[in-house]
């Protein structure tokens, strides 16, 4: 009976690398790969760029490898109770970073029957991060970034949205991340949230829905040049109904993947000034008609609607919000999302322990720029699954720009503000092709 040897793979592409080591373990018995699912590279990386199905497929059709099974999380442990293999292969470029948290538990547990991890040299010039970022560039068109937000919120228990309100801040958002050095996983935001308020205050103007459509698309457009992920866009009242059912076929057109519109009437108020200025809800009947309206417009089933519920903001509390977010998602509605500015988080918990008995599955969304002491994970654990950082790179830029403005002015020079900017030389490459 040959030797059982197992290998671990995510890649979507696969290169030269990941062919020395199929190779190399094909030498000591029999090649088993552990293909993670969809849903285990989305827990630490970006969603997949083909689908578990696709990739089961290539690796069945390649030479020296007799079994593909899944394997559900980054750990390895499961896989290797069950199956016991003989011989794990691994590249050696785990030893150090977060991967190798992971190295240890398999070394760990392959103790438990003498197995062995053999370690092979890493393919230098073959950077799978690279290679996705080019890949993903390539094949950034509008049908393609439309449907990822409906895929990302069938494939991880909660969506993290940041603020991106031009090409700069996008850029932030698209490749921002942190390693967990306990679990070995990566994390950075899913998607991007496009919010008036930043895109107006960026542009030097009040948050009344003074910004039109078209320079709001001229923003869209500068992110999405330079970025390829999802972009859930504020749309505010959402307008009338007759425009309401254009604009989301222009946005549908572009790539956006969702609007979000709030169920409010008259001149623009700021939510986070709650009852201190008169916040005026439309009536329900009329915003169903606009969300039934918007969502008879739409071409595709990839663009998602979501109802935004002030009821909270206006002080009409929990029972009328339930009313409304029963309304509109009966109108087609995608999801809800629902928004206060108390700090405690109070009534959004319990808002969504009540909504949750009735939609279980429904997406909602929550702001908690008032409640940010709760952390994704325990806003999740609430019901929450999609929560947006609203205006923090904004709110975070202008302080820090201000701070050397004044440095300056103070100094008559600006030798003290070289502290708070980046080199020059860095700046310049920032930007791809800026070189």
């Amino acid at each position: 009976m040959n030797k059982k040897v197992y290998i671990a793979m995510s890649a979507d592409f696969i290169h030269d690398g990941h062919i020395n080591v199929i190779e190399e373990g094909s030498r000591y018995g029999d090649v088993i790969i552990g293909l993670l699912t969809d849903e285990a590279i989305a827990t630490y990386k970006r969603m997949p760029l083909l689908n578990y199905d696709t990739r089961k497929r290539i690796f069945e059709n390649m030479k020296h490898v007799k079994e593909v099974v899944k394997q559900e999380t980054l750990d390895y442990t499961n896989n290797l109770k069950k199956i016991k293999p003989d011989y794990v292969i691994h590249g050696d470029d785990w030893k150090k970073g977060i991967q190798s948290v992971i190295r240890q538990k398999v070394i760990d547990t392959l103790k438990e029957w003498n197995g062995k991890l053999i370690e092979i040299p890493y393919t230098i010039g073959n950077n799978c991060t690279d290679l996705e970022h080019e890949y993903r560039m390539l094949t950034n068109t509008p049908d393609n970034r439309r449907s990822k937000l409906k895929k990302l919120l069938n494939l991880k228990p909660y969506i993290s949205v940041m603020e991106a309100s031009n090409g700069l801040t996008g850029l932030i958002v698209e490749n921002a991340r942190v390693e967990n050095e306990k679990t070995g996983y990566l994390k950075e935001f899913d998607a991007m949230w496009v919010s008036s308020l930043c895109d107006s205050t960026f542009k030097g103007k009040p948050d009344i829905e003074l910004v039109d459509l078209t320079s709001r698309i001229n923003t869209i457009n500068e992110i999405m040049e330079v970025t390829t992920k999802p972009i859930i866009l504020d749309g505010d009242t959402g307008g009338k109904v007759e425009h309401f059912v254009y604009n989301v076929k222009t946005l549908e057109r572009l790539g956006v993947s969702a609007i979000i519109i709030e169920d409010k009437t008259g001149l623009k108020k700021n939510s986070l000034f709650g009852t201190e200025v008169e916040q005026t809800l439309d009536d329900p009947d009329n915003f169903a008609n606009k969300i039934r309206a918007g969502k008879q417009a739409l071409v595709t089933r990839d663009f998602l609607i979501f109802a935004r519920l002030e009821s909270l903001i206006a002080g009409k509390g929990i029972d009328d919000a339930l009313f409304r977010a029963k309304k509109y998602l009966e109108a087609g509605a995608d999801g809800i999302m629902i928004h206060s500015k108390e700090k405690d988080g109070s009534e959004i918990k319990e808002f969504l322990k009540i909504f949750r008995k009735n939609y279980p599955n429904v997406p909602v969304i929550v702001v908690p720029t008032s409640y940010n002491q709760f952390t994704e994970s325990e806003l999740h654990e609430w019901g929450a699954n999609i929560i947006i950082h609203a205006n923090h790179l904004l709110r975070s830029a202008y302080p820090a720009m201000m701070k050397t403005a004044k440095s300056i002015l103070e100094n008559g020079r600006s030798k003290e503000a070289d502290e708070y900017c980046m080199p020059i030389k860095e700046i310049l490459t920032l930007i791809p092709g800026g070189k």
